[in-house]
């Protein structure tokens, strides 16, 4: 795979969109910004441009094989294995942080770019609202994007002088070498940017479009993430009042892209788009069908499964609980002996059916970025971390009764930990194969005592079983290019890279 430097990546865009050269001289054919973005249409187009470099399909292939969410599928042939990922071997040219690092920063270079374009463009009458919205929107999206950067790049996202990543909020020369910025510095980018984008933003177009949620929604992300928790649970507890946790039909439908009670905001996929097809399967790389990530052809057992769903996330489901439909697929051959039997790939079968299709396109489903669920966990931590254990358990119970369609045995916490390792165990299962289970592990595995830990049946290919919740590799390193290529980051490699 090529790897490219921060100023490789700038260059590259940059020929897109130009700029004069080093003497000045206008090439003919060349693309200028003001030729690129001459009315509004031009606009929303470049908006919806960069609405593709939020596909999360990446995360959702690295957060299942790094962690315990997956297993060695009875077919695979290799695919997810071959640069260590799956033996927990993390370095400076694994795939993982090439593919975010150079992801993020083609996507903030190209955001920065429209951004420039707007504020350059003479709005016309009657242009000014339409103009407003893709200029928040496309706020929004950067402050989306540095936050992704600081949740794999920053080695502690509570710690406000720990590095994060680069902050790029403008538009580079390809010339310029830029040194990482620390997390107070991104906190702030990333709510000035939310900031703007609120106050631009009047239009509600759907769910699949950034509104006023959305942004509501990031501000209660960044803050649990960040354990600024007082920002946090009211941000959440407003969106649980406009999006209540569904009921099971709901949940299965909303799986199946035809229910919207829970989705605060998710990317749409349908045939014809730019993401119909199989991706890179096997990599982190990833793009095209979501379900592409688990199986080559569909989400059964003879739909050639290269991963199965980890032990370690189906031991907890209960098959009257949703979620078991939801996530494990009828044509599975569970063994309920798995542990001694001789052969256990072929006797234990547990097919990922969460990406199963929509359209008649199998493995082919919208990709869900904020769910209520979500808020209503960040409200549960909320209270965990103010030592109310009671209220952070009355509210799994709430999921929960919600999943299992009755009233189910509140939990009872002990302690801090005890209630952020219960809180954590319900994210697994309600978010599996979401791209959540790394950064959850990273951000409260300290807290819940709570690391990687695979079924030993899982990991008897390799070994790699466990992994410390403290472990330095719940931190991507820099790519080894930008350092090499940036002389101003040579010195800030993440700790045990």
């Amino acid at each position: 795979m090529k790897k490219y430097s921060l100023s490789l990546i700038i260059s590259c865009v940059l020929l897109l969109f130009s700029c004069s050269d080093a003497t000045e001289i206008e090439q003919p054919g060349r693309l200028t910004e003001a030729a690129a973005f001459e009315t509004i249409a031009d606009l929303q187009s470049g908006l919806l441009g960069t609405y593709g470099f939020l596909d999360t399909t990446s995360e959702i292939q690295f957060n299942a094989v790094f962690t315990d969410e997956v297993s060695i599928g009875f077919d695979n042939g290799g695919q997810g294995l071959g640069d260590g990922t799956w033996a927990f071997v993390l370095n400076n040219v694994s795939t993982a942080p090439n593919v975010f690092w150079t992801g993020f920063y083609g996507s903030l270079n190209n955001v920065n770019i429209l951004i420039q374009a707007i504020n350059n463009y003479e709005v016309q009458d009657g242009e000014q609202v339409d103009y407003n919205n893709i200029l928040g929107e496309a706020y929004a999206i950067r402050a989306a994007i540095h936050h992704l950067i600081m949740s794999y790049f920053s080695p502690d996202l509570t710690d406000n002088g720990a590095l994060a990543g680069i902050l790029l909020d403008f538009v580079p020369t390809p010339e310029q070498q830029l040194p990482r910025n620390t997390n107070a510095e991104f906190y702030a980018s990333i709510e000035s940017d939310l900031t703007l984008a609120a106050s631009l933003i009047t239009k509600d177009q759907g769910n699949t479009f950034i509104n006023d949620d959305f942004v509501t929604a990031l501000r209660a992300r960044v803050a649990a993430y960040r354990g600024d928790y007082a920002t946090a649970a009211p941000l959440a507890q407003s969106l649980l009042a406009s999006y209540p946790i569904a009921n099971r039909a709901e949940y299965e439908a909303m799986f199946l892209d035809t229910d919207e009670t829970e989705n605060i905001f998710k990317l749409e996929r349908t045939i014809g788009d730019n993401f119909d097809g199989q991706g890179n399967t096997g990599s982190s790389a990833a793009g095209g069908w979501a379900g592409a990530n688990f199986a080559f052809v569909n989400a059964t057992a003879d739909g050639s499964p290269y991963f199965e769903m980890g032990r370690a996330v189906f031991n907890q489901l209960d098959p009257l609980d949703i979620r078991f439909d939801v996530n494990v697929a009828p044509t599975s051959t569970i063994d309920p002996d798995y542990q001694t039997s001789a052969n256990a790939l072929q006797t234990d079968r547990i097919i990922i059916k969460k990406y199963e299709g929509s359209e008649n396109r199998a493995l082919m489903n919208d990709l869900k970025v904020f769910r209520s669920s979500e808020m209503l966990f960040i409200m549960a931590e909320a209270r965990a971390d103010s030592g109310d254990l009671t209220g952070a358990a009355a509210l799994i119970d709430q999921l929960r009764d919600a999943r299992f369609g009755s009233d189910q045995v509140a939990p009872t916490y002990g302690s801090q930990q005890a209630a952020f390792a219960g809180i954590l165990a319900e994210r697994q299962i309600e978010l599996a194969f979401e791209g959540h289970r790394y950064k959850d592990i990273k951000r409260l595995g300290v807290r819940a005592g709570v690391g990687v830990q695979r079924d030993a049946v899982d990991c008897s290919i390799n070994g790699a079983c466990s992994l410390g919740p403290d472990d330095f590799r719940f931190t991507l390193p820099i790519p080894r290019s930008e350092i090499a290529g940036n002389p101003e980051i040579a010195n800030q490699q993440n700790p045990g890279y």
